[in-house]
């Protein structure tokens, strides 16, 4: 068991007590109130430290951390079809595994303890998270570009991916569908991802609407908006949809991702980036929609580090509606916490009794987090994301701010390695 001793919890000091994977308790003075033996116990000396539910990032490409840097200040075709694409033609899974090991490493030391995944080689990502202890989401990236041969290759693949992360019985790894987008994947192919998610019950995750460009396209092939082609032929019903970007909705759109509880990944950085637009998260959120974070790849962001993303959430809004009252710091958080976890079927993102045990912890000695009286605002507007401690599932990943499982240095040597090979 791990004992989180006096730390600022739930804006109270007080303990926290792990067994196994979850928290068994929270209050003050638990190993006299637990009749608990110090020797049986790791304890966390949590002075002067406070204790928040690890982040949920919902969108994410995490090899892509080789990729960092390349082809900035580029609309996002021109950026997918001249630099990305031909550099992803050289991957394999020991250059997708040093971009995962970085990735990891990177969205564990600014305290996220789960993301969701779409991308390719995936044992390469399941060996990196098996072996930097993070959790996640995975999803074999699907793009058949309306090619049926492509198309069966694509599937076959998805499908032995869910039974090989089965088979692993791993509660940090879990399988998702990931079909890309719907202009660059079929109907058939659509359809068929949304029959093998009701069959192996598991989420997907896919990309809509992040660029005029490519709702033109659709609208131009079918006659209708993405979210109302996808929905003409079922694609969402009965599943669970993590639905990424969503940067232009129309009402009748807005109307379906609400009545089919699709949940959104709002990743207003990359989005902002490539100038793809801003999402209408007020709007969604008005709407009792699930509103959730993602950073996307490093290729558009460039970093992986959440806390941007839940500053940024609260800033733009507020900026678009002149409305300083919009996504408040509060509401931002959650994004990347409770409503991230939700959207996942987790039972994370918050600080409760019977939670899993993912759980971060900040040095509060730090001068941007002074005065300590502010501190939810601090985290939100002030903090850079430079965790101390990281506990995932009941386990140590990070202490002291230095990875706890692997060796980082030798990661890094492996990432230029790996690099060098795609610029090649």
């Amino acid at each position: 068991m791990i004992l989180i001793k006096g730390a600022l919890i739930n804006n109270t000091i007080q303990d926290l007590l792990i067994d196994g994977n979850k928290i068994k308790r929270i209050g003050k003075n638990l190993i006299d109130k637990e009749n608990l033996n110090e020797k049986d116990l790791k304890i966390i000396d949590g002075k002067n430290k406070m204790a928040i539910p690890g982040l949920v990032n919902t969108h994410t490409h995490i090899p892509m951390t080789l990729f960092r840097g390349v082809a900035d200040d580029l609309p996002l075709m021109e950026w997918l079809n001249d630099y990305i694409w031909k550099m992803e033609a050289k991957l394999n899974e020991d250059i997708v595994y040093a971009g995962a090991l970085l990735g990891c490493i990177e969205m564990i030391k600014s305290g996220t303890t789960t993301f969701n995944d779409m991308y390719f080689y995936l044992d390469g990502i399941i060996k990196a998270v098996k072996e930097t202890g993070i959790r996640s989401f995975l999803a074999y990236g699907m793009i058949d570009l309306f090619d049926e041969e492509k198309r069966e290759k694509e599937l076959k693949t998805s499908e032995e991916t869910i039974k090989q992360i089965k088979k692993l019985n791993d509660q940090r790894i879990n399988p998702v569908l990931g079909p890309h987008a719907p202009y660059t994947c079929s109907k058939e192919l659509l359809m068929e991802t949304h029959n093998m998610a009701k069959e192996y019950d598991v989420p997907i995750h896919i990309h809509m609407n992040e660029t005029l460009d490519e709702i033109k396209t659709i609208k131009e092939k079918t006659g209708m908006r993405p979210f109302e082609y996808l929905n003409s032929f079922g694609f969402f019903d009965d599943v669970k949809v993590i639905s990424a970007h969503c940067v232009h909705l129309s009402e009748d759109e807005l109307n379906i991702i609400k009545n089919k509880n699709i949940a959104v990944s709002h990743n207003p950085i990359s989005n902002l980036k490539l100038a793809s637009g801003i999402a209408p998260i007020p709007k969604l959120m008005e709407n009792d929609i699930l509103i959730t974070l993602g950073t996307d790849g490093c290729g558009s962001n460039n970093n992986l580090n959440l806390f941007e993303e839940i500053k940024t959430a609260s800033l733009i809004h507020k900026g678009i509606s002149l409305n300083p009252t919009v996504v408040n710091a509060n509401e931002s958080f959650n994004f990347a916490t409770k409503n991230g976890a939700h959207a996942l079927g987790l039972n994370a993102g918050k600080l409760v009794e019977g939670a899993l045990a993912d759980i971060v912890l900040v040095d509060l000695d730090r001068p941007y987090l002074i005065p300590k009286e502010n501190m939810h605002s601090h985290l939100v507007y002030s903090f850079n994301g430079n965790v101390d401690i990281v506990i995932i599932d009941g386990n140590i990943v990070l202490n002291d701010g230095k990875m706890v499982n692997i060796d980082e240095k030798k990661v890094y040597e492996m990432a230029e390695k790996a690099y060098s090979k795609l610029i090649e």
